[in-house]
């Protein structure tokens, strides 16, 4: 009889798995319960947890962090940033959330997600520790983003990194990626409503929250603000004694007719690229590297000072051209088919991302011999108004909209990065389903069949009038046309195959 092969203690997958156990810790859930009238609590807990994992708050000092919050475009504006400064010979580490593929790309080292290898060892190193001064009056262990936070200052500190760039989770006052004390520079990122259960439903409360990073004598930097979301930061920084400066547009730094290229594309980009050059300019000032000029530091006093402009240096140049953000308004040519990736998920970022989708791919007239097709591929998670999301995408003039949950595939025992333990499929298809329906009535209220069906497709009959009701699909559908613009999927890989085959459904039956 053969052997049966299990994967070995201590190896990728099982890190994994141990982690994901991590998303509905029931002990966690019944600490969040307790704390939930004392944020200040989780600030608490969390230097508890990395005091037990054998590091003090005082030692993350020695990364020299950079330390990034805001709504929109944080992630960007730590990519540029993480890209710039790596251009000068540094060793970078990256702090970042969420994952698309693999957990590991959370933890960067020189803009690369650390190997398996490194994952195993600095997860069961950590894992371990917490395992053996468990208390069994607390919890034993922190939850899923905790854990992943202290493990990853113990893989730059262990890597020796010369610096790390933080993206901060949500908010910034509580957020678990504050037990930082001294970083050498924050930024803040464009404010928006989002996460409003836990910041706040205004964009002031949110502004407070965000401007919790903020710490004394720290140099801040943040991008144009609406007026009162930009006095309470303003407030925030006069209360920590935090100089707090505004960014000048990007506009400011092309000189000689110089324009600056970005490796993200997106109008959008450009207030993230700003707030990164004045990162990486500081952190290069404040960190004593030769030919940059230590900037004043003042306290903030109204209004908000305009930081000041400097000539961009060859590596700040190129650091912006060769950023790298997978799934930020990302063009991917595969074949005939090219994917436009982006994870807007707030109304303003979804307006962003329509204005680049019209310049990426809507700059021409859409050809009516049926030649075309647009597909929509949609998913939301959390409490966000889906509803008036869906609706800024109208114009863009999608053939079809599929919606499936964020699972890679209905069975991911094969592959653990993409588990979701929070999150079962019966309601995430349920919030699919929902979006179906809203997708159809918004077409419906446009003005009854979709008028933007290829032309021929519609004459020959192959597609029906919208339903009222879409109809519901548990797998790819036949390459054959369908006789609904809102379509279902159980898992993302269904959905990629079913939007491929909606293409070439309209293509065989253009002669």
């Amino acid at each position: 009889m053969g052997a049966i092969l299990t994967p070995c203690p201590g190896s990728y997958q099982d890190a994994i798995r141990t982690l994901n156990t991590l998303q509905t810790n029931a002990s966690y859930l019944e600490q969040v319960k307790r704390e939930r009238g004392d944020p200040q609590a989780q600030l608490e807990a969390m230097r508890g947890f990395l005091e037990r994992s054998g590091l003090k708050v005082e030692d993350l000092d020695r990364l020299n962090i950079i330390h990034v919050t805001g709504t929109k475009g944080k992630g960007s504006a730590c990519a540029f940033t993480e890209c710039i400064l790596r251009g000068y010979g540094l060793k970078t580490g990256f702090y970042s959330s969420p994952h698309l593929v693999q957990v590991r790309e959370r933890i960067r080292i020189n803009g690369q997600p650390i190997s398996k290898e490194l994952f195993s060892k600095y997860f069961w190193l950590v894992y371990n520790r917490l395992e053996k001064t468990k208390d069994p009056a607390r919890t034993s262990m922190p939850a899923y983003f905790r854990f992943l936070t202290i493990m990853a200052f113990h893989v730059f500190l262990q890597e020796k990194v010369d610096l790390a760039v933080v993206e901060v989770g949500i908010g910034g006052a509580y957020d678990c990626t504050n037990i930082i004390r001294a970083p050498v520079v924050c930024g803040v990122s464009s404010l928006g409503i989002d996460h409003t259960s836990i910041l706040g439903d205004t964009m002031e409360k949110i502004a407070w929250q965000k401007g919790g990073i903020f710490k004394p004598g720290v140099p801040a930097f943040t991008v144009a603000q609406p007026e009162r979301p930009l006095e309470v930061l303003r407030d925030r920084a006069r209360e920590r004694e935090c100089p707090l400066y505004l960014c000048p547009e990007l506009d400011t730094f092309e000189r000689d007719g110089r324009a600056l290229e970005l490796g993200l594309a997106g109008a959008h980009q450009r207030s993230n690229a700003a707030l990164a050059l004045q990162l990486a300019r500081t952190w290069l000032q404040r960190r004593g590297c030769r030919g940059h000029r230590t900037l004043d530091a003042e306290l903030v006093e109204r209004p908000v000072p305009l930081a000041p402009t400097f000539h961009p240096t060859e590596a700040m140049i190129q650091g912006l051209r060769d950023t790298e953000w997978l799934g930020r308004t990302q063009v991917l040519p595969h074949g005939a088919v090219t994917w436009y990736l982006d994870g807007a998920h707030t109304t303003s970022s979804i307006q962003a991302c329509v204005r680049w989708f019209r310049q990426a791919a809507l700059n021409r007239d859409k050809p009516h011999d049926g030649s075309e097709v647009r597909v929509l591929l949609f998913n939301a998670t959390g409490d966000r108004d889906t509803a008036a999301l869906l609706k800024l995408l109208l114009p863009c003039h999608f053939d079809y909209a599929v919606f499936c949950p964020n699972f890679t595939e209905v069975s991911v025992a094969s592959n653990a990065d993409q588990q979701n333990f929070n999150v079962t499929l019966d309601n995430a298809l349920t919030r699919c389903l929902e979006n179906q329906q809203t997708w159809t009535r918004l077409l419906e209220e446009k003005g009854g069949q979709d008028p933007w069906l290829p032309a021929p497709l519609r004459a020959r009959g192959l597609l029906q009038p919208v339903p009222t009701r879409g109809t519901l699909l548990l797998a790819p559908p036949a390459p054959r046309p369908l006789n609904s613009p809102a379509l279902v999927f159980p898992c993302l890989a269904q959905a990629l195959r079913g939007a491929v085959l909606l293409r070439e459904a309209a293509a065989i039956h253009v002669l």
